[in-house]
């Protein structure tokens, strides 16, 4: 597997990290009565990666601290997969993740941190112009994060769409060890090669080494949730790809299209998933 590639001293010489406490994340619409939210810490940084070294890589960890005065210790992690033409900040940026988190802690859901990393246009797989960034993810931001003291030996993938695929591949493939849950929102999943995805996949043969379909069984024992709009167009598809996927499962079709609406009305339920799993 090779060494994690980063060093704190390039960590840090390639941007210290920024924290930042989010106070007040009850969000609008939240009730006066619900119990006060935590604050949200959030990090940020980035590094040069030797998996796709043409660009900074950059990330963001959001850490929810103690309502009680008392330190939580290192929290298990949820590391989120962003789509097509996003980065990491989508999550908090757009779906409010961190206001989310939030309040999902404060109603006594198990609390845990969110961790978010740049990945391109990669398709979250290892691709002929030799950007690998599921080996990004396994041999340098999970380092990278136990360095930040989050608790990487309890850890859960979810993401939308590009991102929603790369972490149905991410768990299908067991590249993390104790893997303890799979959401995906609105995945980007095809069950045939077409010659014309030239963006998700090289060719025939790289769309078979990474073809989720073939691969559901793997995913018989871990706790999964999938999401898709019933306005979406990749809503066949989806269906498809649930219908004879082993094991019990949570998740449904809901109201929504393929856009930050419907991800946003789903998010409380799958932080609540991913909070169940990592309890």
């Amino acid at each position: 597997m090779g060494s994690p590639g980063i060093s704190r001293r390039s960590l840090l010489g390639l941007g210290a990290v920024a924290a930042a406490s989010v106070a007040g994340c009850a969000g609008p619409g939240a009730s006066s009565q619900e119990p006060p939210a935590p604050p949200i810490a959030m990090r940020s940084g980035s590094f040069t990666s030797r998996f796709r070294p043409q660009e900074l890589t950059g990330w963001s960890l959001a850490v929810p601290g103690s309502t009680g005065g008392s330190p939580s210790g290192p929290l298990p992690v949820a590391l989120f997969l962003h789509g097509t033409g996003a980065d990491h900040r989508m999550v908090f940026d757009e779906l409010d993740a961190g206001g989310v988190l939030a309040r999902h802690v404060a109603r006594g859901g198990t609390p845990f941190a969110i961790a978010a990393i740049d990945g391109g246009e990669s398709w979250w797989h290892r691709r002929e112009s030799g950007t690998d960034t599921q080996a990004m993810l396994v041999e340098e931001f999970l380092p990278l994060l136990a360095g930040q003291g989050a608790d990487t030996g309890r850890l859960a993938v979810f993401g939308l769409s590009m991102g929603g695929f790369g972490a149905l591949l991410l768990a299908s493939q067991h590249r993390v060890p104790g893997l303890r849950a799979v959401a995906a929102m609105s995945p980007a999943v095809w069950s045939l090669y077409d010659a014309g995805r030239s963006d998700n996949f090289d060719s025939a043969a790289d769309f078979a080494a990474n073809d989720i379909f073939a691969l559901r069984p793997e995913l018989e024992p871990l706790p999964k949730r999938i999401d898709c709009g019933t306005a979406d167009n990749l809503l066949f598809s989806v269906k498809d790809y649930v219908k004879d996927l082993p094991g019990e499962h949570e998740g449904g079709f809901q109201a929504g299209g393929h856009d930050g609406g419907y991800w946003r009305s789903i998010l409380p339920d799958v932080l609540a998933f991913l909070g169940k799993s990592l309890a």
